[in-house]
């Protein structure tokens, strides 16, 4: 008998932890769906990727995996994972073999210039800056917040190539955010066609899935659907 996927695992990015995707989270869970919200700790993709894994392991079975911003880097190669039957980008990092989010951004630069590192191998976005250049269509005091408690992402998670691109592989859809200040919405665009995504664009900042909740959860209920397994 074939069903469709009930199981959601939920990735955040860069300078973020899974806290933002609770409108989300909520919406899937009200619909039906098992829903994890792994936290990479961005410490090192290794680290990153382990994370992930054991998030995708700890559901028990098929998995709809997803990913926002630098989680798209690392549903890239987590996707790999047999449980993982689809992948969903939201405004995320759709790396090809041998591209890693720095170089992949050197040749269609983001238009912010807020990205600063520190001198322990990390990576900030000036406070000033946050809002306008990653959040700026969410309610000021949740941008606020989210400035000042953001996770860095260290060099290493921001520089490491991929190696194995699982959208190759597996059913891929995509949400472009057309207001995108961290990510170019044209790399975005052309990340999204070059992995064959079912693709839709919101008139969103980065943070889509913070501002379009409810679009978010449409798209990944769309790839829950379109993939049916076997039980």
């Amino acid at each position: 008998m074939k069903q469709r996927i009930k199981n959601v695992v939920l990735v955040h990015g860069a300078f973020a932890d899974g806290s933002g995707w609770e409108a989300v989270a909520n919406i899937l869970k009200n619909d039906g769906y098992t829903v994890s919200v792994a936290q990479p700790p961005e410490t090192s993709y290794a680290d990153d990727q382990k994370c992930t894994k054991a998030a995708i392991d700890a559901m028990g079975g098929p998995v709809v995996l997803v990913g926002h911003s630098y989680g798209g880097s690392i549903i890239t190669e987590a996707g790999n994972n047999p449980n993982v039957s689809a992948l969903v980008y939201i405004a995320a990092f759709a790396l090809d073999e041998g591209e890693s989010c720095a170089s992949i951004e050197q040749a269609v630069p983001q238009a912010s210039k807020a990205f600063t590192p520190d001198s322990n191998g990390n990576w900030w976005i000036d406070q000033a800056q946050f809002a306008a250049d990653f959040a700026a269509d969410i309610p000021p005091e949740k941008a606020w917040f989210m400035a000042i408690s953001q996770v860095p992402i260290s060099t290493d998670s921001f520089t490491h190539r991929v190696t194995n691109p699982a959208w190759k592989t597996k059913p891929t859809w995509y949400m472009v955010a057309s207001k995108d200040r961290s990510i170019n919405p044209n790399q975005e665009r052309m990340m999204a066609k070059r992995a064959r995504a079912r693709t839709v664009e919101v008139n969103a900042s980065h943070v889509a899935y913070m501002s379009y909740p409810k679009e978010t959860a449409k798209l990944i209920e769309e790839a829950a659907n379109s993939v049916h397994i076997n039980e």
